[in-house]
C-alpha cells in the first residue's frame, strides 16, 4: 500500500467514525517523554500501550516488530497476531522496525522461536489496546466496557449497535490507565480472522518494486565503502604489507591495519587489511592490490582429511555416555546380527545470498549502525566493546536481512565497520564479498558418527549404539572444549525417539581449527542423516518395508522421560510439561506424509521413494523425496512431500514456504563442502561451493500442515533435517547405494 493510499484509507476511516456515531471528548496532554507500558498511555496524539502497539489519531495501527525479517515473514505474522486481538481493518496496519534495545527481551532471530516465545505475549498487547479502545468508548456512552467489542476497526456496543471509529477514540483511550494483564482476555482461537490464514507479506509491494532496504543497500551521505582482505588461517596475523599498488587505485582513500585477533573467537573481528574507498569497485579493487604475508600459528597445519580421520576414529572407539538404557554393549556383544556404520558430514558455510554487510558512523562517544543483523543487541553490544563505549550510546537500526541462516547472528562485521568509521571520521559500509564469506565465516560443525544395532531373526532391533563427535560451537567461546555441549547433544540425538530396550549414546572428541557456529537447524542435520539414514539400512537388513520398519523402531505413542535415562536435554530452552517429546506426533506426520506420496503404491509405480521423520525445534516434520537416476548417472528429484505439525500456526503459506525453502535447504546440506588444506579454507565462490540450483531443487512440492491447538513452535527449522536422510534413502532405493559420507555426488557412479 502506498503512502497516499494509506492517507485515503485514514481520511475514510475518520469520516466513517464521524457517521457512525463517533465522539470526542476534551483530554489533557501527557508529556512525549510519559513511557510506553507505564501507567498511562504515552499521549493524546496515540494511544501506546506498551512496546508493540500504537493506535494514531488518524486510526492506523502500528505494530513494532523486533525480531529481524529474513525472509521468514515474521513482520507479517506480528501485524497478524496483534491485527486480531483488535479485530483491525489490515489496510490501516502498518509494521515499523524496532532497533536493538533489551527493552524488547530477547531479539535473537534464530533457534525458530520467533513466535514460539513472543505469540502469547504479542496476543496480550494487542488485546491490551483492544480493551482501552472499549474502555475510551464506554466512558463516552456512559457504559461498561464489558457491553463493547472490537469489530473492523469500530468499538461497537452490542446492546443498541451504536459504534465509534478507533480514530475518535484514541484522544480518550490515551488518558487511561494501562489496564494489567490479569485483565486482559485474548481472543478464542475461533474467533481470531487474520491467524491461522494466508496472508501476503506486508512487504511484498516494496519487494516487487526494488524500495526495499538491505544491509549491502544502505546510503548514508559522505559514506566510504570499505572490503578486508583477512587473515586466510584464524588467528594469524600479518607478517608483511605493501599497499603501493592499492593506494594507486582510483578511489582508495585509506588503508588501514585491523586489530589483530587471538582466541577465544567470540563475535570478534579476525583482523586483516582494510581498503576504505569512494566506492564498492574501487574498495574491492584496491583490496586485490594488495600484497600481504602473512604469519603462522597452530592452525596453520589443519588438514581437513586428517581431521576427517581423526574424527571417525574417535567415534568408532566410543566416547562418554550421555544417554543409556538397558545394556547395549553386552546385547551387541552377544548378538550374532550386528550392523555397523560410520557417517562423516563436512563443515558447511550459511552462504546466504546477501553476504553480510554493515554500515557504521561513529561521532565521538555515540556510534550509528546498519546492519543485516539477526541479533541487534548482540550487535549493539559488540560495537560498544570494539569501541570502549557504553552500550546505551549505540543505535543498531536493523535492515531487511538477504538470508540469515545463523551466520547473521555473529556481528563481528558490524565491529568492523565501527572501527573503520572511528579511524576515518566517516560513515563507512563494510562490504563482505562471497569469497570473504565463504572463507571467513562461523561454519556450520564438521561431524563423524558411529551406530551399531542388533536384530533378532524377525528384524527387530534388540539394541542400539551412537556416537557422535564435531567440534562444538563452545570453541568459540572459549578455549580447551573437545566435546560437545548438552546443548549440541539435545538437538537429534538425545532425543532419539525408538523404543529400543538397550540404547546407548555417547560423545567423542574432537580439536576445532575454524570459528563454529549456527546453521539453520544446528546438530539437528547431521543427527537426523546419521539417524534416519541407519533406520533405513535396518530395514533393508531385515528385508522390511522402510516406512513400517520406522514405526517399529518408534514404537507405540507415548510421552518420552529422557531424563529417567540420565540425559541432561534441554528441549530447546523450553519447559518439557508443554513441548513434551510426543512420539505420536512423530507417527502422525509419517502417516500423513506417506499417504500424501502412495508409499504403498510405489513400486507397482516404479517410483523409488525416501522417508525420513524428526523432532526438532519443538516441532514433528516428515519427509518423502522422489528420486529419479538417469542412465548418465545424474538424478533428479520429481517430488518431495512434506508433512509438519508446529503446533499453533500464524500464517500456513509462511509455513508453506519455509517447508519448501527449509527442504532446498537441506538439499543445500546434502552438496555442500568446506574443507581446508594448511589451515586455509579452499572454496571461494559458487563455483567450487556446492548449493543447490534451480536445475537440482524437486521440481513439485507438497506441503501438508497438521491443524493443531498444540502451542506454537518452530517453523523456519524442522524442515530442513530430515531432506537429507529422505534424499539418502530414495538414492538407496534406485541404485542399491548406501551414502555414508556427505557431500553427495551430482552425478553417481552405477558401476560401483
Amino acid at each position: 500500500m502506498t503512502t497516499s493510499d494509506l492517507n485515503l484509507s485514514r481520511r475514510s476511516f475518520l469520516k466513517k467514525s464521524a457517521a457512525a456515531g463517533g465522539f470526542s471528548l476534551s483530554v489533557t496532554l501527557l508529556p512525549a517523554s510519559h513511557a510506553p507500558g507505564a501507567e498511562m498511555a504515552t499521549s493524546a496524539e496515540r494511544l501506546a500501550p506498551n512496546l508493540f502497539v500504537s493506535v494514531s489519531e488518524e486510526g492506523v495501527i502500528t505494530v513494532t516488530c523486533h525480531r529481524s525479517e529474513m525472509g521468514q515473514q515474521i513482520r507479517t505474522a506480528i501485524a497478524q497476531i496483534i491485527a486480531d486481538e483488535l479485530d483491525a481493518d489490515w489496510s490501516m496496519v502498518k509494521v515499523t522496525q524496532a532497533t536493538g534495545d533489551p527493552v524488547y527481551g530477547d531479539q535473537n532471530t534464530d533457534g525458530s522461536r520467533s513466535i514460539r516465545r513472543n505469540y502469547d505475549r504479542l496476543r496480550t498487547a494487542g488485546a491490551t489496546a483492544a480493551l482501552m479502545l472499549r474502555q475510551a468508548a464506554a466512558k463516552g456512552w456512559g457504559t461498561d466496557s464489558s457491553e463493547c467489542v472490537c469489530e473492523n476497526h469500530y468499538v461497537v456496543h452490542k446492546p443498541t449497535g451504536r459504534k465509534a471509529g478507533f480514530a475518535s477514540l484514541v484522544p480518550v483511550a490515551a488518558t487511561l490507565s494501562v489496564p494489567a494483564e490479569a485483565d486482559v482476555t485474548v481472543k478464542e482461537k475461533s474467533a481470531l480472522k487474520y491467524s491461522g490464514k494466508g496472508m501476503a507479506s506486508v512487504d511484498l509491494p516494496d519487494v516487487v518494486a526494488g524500495s526495499t532496504v538491505y544491509g549491502q543497500d544502505v546510503q548514508r551521505e559522505g559514506m566510504l565503502t570499505a572490503v578486508i582482505v583477512r587473515p586466510p588461517v584464524m588467528f594469524t596475523t600479518v607478517k608483511s604489507l605493501d599497499d603501493s599498488k592499492a593506494k594507486q587505485v582510483k578511489g582508495v582513500k585509506h588503508i588501514i591495519t585491523m586489530p589483530a585477533a587471538a582466541a577465544p573467537a567470540m563475535f570478534n573481528p579476525l583482523g586483516g587489511v582494510a581498503v576504505v574507498a569512494a566506492s564498492t569497485w574501487s574498495a574491492m579493487q584496491g583490496a586485490k592490490a594488495l600484497n600481504i604475508e602473512w604469519t603462522q600459528n597452530e592452525h596453520s597445519h589443519y588438514q581437513f582429511e586428517d581431521e576427517k580421520q581423526a574424527l571417525i576414529a574417535s567415534v568408532q572407539k566410543g566416547g562418554e555416555t550421555v544417554r543409556s538404557k538397558g545394556d547395549a554393549p553386552a546385547v551387541l556383544a552377544s548378538s550374532e546380527q550386528v550392523i555397523e556404520s560410520t557417517y562423516f558430514a563436512p563443515l558447511l558455510a550459511q552462504a546466504p545470498m546477501e553476504p553480510p554487510a554493515a554500515t557504521a558512523h561513529v561521532q565521538g562517544d555515540k556510534a550509528e549502525i546498519w546492519a543485516c543483523t539477526q541479533t541487534p543487541q548482540a550487535t549493539r553490544n559488540n560495537v560498544a566493546g570494539a569501541l570502549g563505549i557504553p552500550a546505551d550510546n549505540v543505535t543498531v537500526n536493523v535492515t531487511l536481512l538477504g538470508g540469515g541462516f545463523g551466520r547473521k547472528s555473529k556481528p563481528d562485521y558490524a565491529a568492523e565497520a565501527a572501527l573503520l568509521s572511528k579511524q576515518t571520521g566517516a560513515p563507512v559500509k563494510l562490504i563482505w564479498r562471497r569469497e570473504d564469506d565463504i572463507q571467513h565465516g562461523y561454519y556450520h560443525s564438521v561431524s563423524a558418527q558411529h551406530l551399531k544395532a542388533a536384530q533378532d531373526e524377525n528384524g527387530k532391533t534388540l539394541a542400539w549404539q551412537h556416537c557422535t563427535a564435531f567440534p562444538s560451537i563452545s570453541t568459540t567461546f572459549a578455549g580447551g572444549v573437545t566435546t560437545p555441549s548438552n546443548g549440541e547433544l539435545s538437538l537429534g540425538f538425545m532425543d532419539n525417539p525408538f523404543s529400543i530396550d538397550n540404547m546407548l549414546l555417547q560423545k567423542g572428541e574432537a580439536v576445532n581449527h575454524v570459528r563454529i557456529g549456527w546453521l539453520r537447524s544446528v546438530c539437528n542435520i547431521f543427527h537426523a542423516w546419521a539417524v534416519q539414514s541407519f533406520a533405513d539400512e535396518l530395514a533393508h537388513h531385515a528385508g522390511q518395508d522402510p516406512k513400517a520398519h520406522l514405526l517399529s523402531l518408534i514404537g507405540p505413542a507415548r510421552l518420552i522421560d529422557l531424563k529417567a535415562e540420565g540425559a541432561a536435554y534441554e528441549n530447546y530452552g523450553d519447559p518439557i510439561e508443554k513441548y513434551p517429546v510426543d512420539t505420536g506426533r512423530l507417527i502422525n506426520v509419517i502417516e500423513r506424509v506417506t499417504a500424501m506420496a502412495d508409499w504403498d503404491k510405489r513400486k507397482s509405480q516404479g517410483r523409488y521413494l525416501g522417508l525420513a521423520a524428526h523432532r526438532s525445534f519443538l516441532s514433528y516434520t516428515a519427509t518423502v523425496v522422489e528420486i529419479e537416476v538417469k542412465e548418465d548417472g545424474t538424478w533428479r528429484i520429481p517430488a518431495t512431500w512434506v508433512s509438519i505439525d508446529a503446533g499453533t500456526i500464524v500464517n500456513p503459506e509462511h509455513v508453506r514456504a519455509q517447508c519448501e525453502g527449509g527442504s532446498v535447504y537441506g538439499l543445500s546440506c546434502a552438496l555442500g563442502q568446506i574443507s581446508a588444506t594448511n589451515g586455509a579454507i579452499d572454496q571461494s565462490n559458487f563455483h567450487n561451493y556446492t548449493v543447490a540450483r534451480m536445475q537440482h531443487a524437486p521440481a513439485h512440492f507438497e506441503i501438508d500442515i497438521v491443524d493443531s491447538d498444540a502451542p506454537a513452535a518452530g517453523v523456519g527449522e524442522p524442515p530442513t533435517p530430515p531432506f537429507t536422510p529422505a534424499l539418502c534413502n530414495a538414492l538407496f532405493a534406485a541404485t542399491g547405494q548406501r551414502f555414508k559420507t556427505l557431500p553427495l555426488p551430482l552425478k553417481l557412479n552405477l558401476k560401483s
